[in-house]
């Protein structure tokens, strides 16, 4: 048996503050900078979702991509996209919004689901702009 790995890009608009009010403004500002902002910040979210798995004798899929495609959508896109993830997501309550942080708790929302029709999630790599990115293997070692 052979294991395939597929991955499904999707997008999302988010807005953000890296912000900790246990600092005063000016920590705050000396680390965070820029994305200290007072008035929040927007990135145009590339979403980046690996499984692997063996074939389907029936389907020659690994997992159907109508239903990783569903899956993102009502788990990441849906609850993300055009909102504040410091107020609008609950899964990112009390959580400093960094794309470090958010790529760990997206893994949380998608990792039973992608089990559920017949995958295993392996990576989540999220591109927060052209120049920086992040990958996540569920705390293992990248494949």
């Amino acid at each position: 048996m052979k294991t395939v790995y597929i991955t499904r890009r999707e997008h999302f608009n988010a807005a953000h503050k890296l912000w900790r009010p246990d600092w005063s403004e000016a920590k705050n500002d000396e680390v965070f900078g820029k994305c200290s902002n007072k008035n929040w910040h927007g990135h145009n979210f590339n979403i980046f979702v690996t499984v692997k798995g063996v074939p389907s004798s029936d389907t020659g899929f690994v997992i159907n991509l109508k239903d990783l495609s569903k899956i993102m959508k009502a788990h990441i896109i849906e609850p993300l996209d055009h909102k504040n993830l410091n107020m609008d997501v609950p899964f990112m309550e009390g959580i400093l919004a960094s794309t470090e942080n958010l790529v760990i708790k997206i893994w949380e929302q998608i990792e039973d689901p992608i089990r559920g029709a017949g995958g295993e999630l392996v990576k989540i790599k999220l591109e927060e702009t052209e120049n920086n990115y992040v990958e996540y293997y569920g705390g293992k070692e990248p494949i």
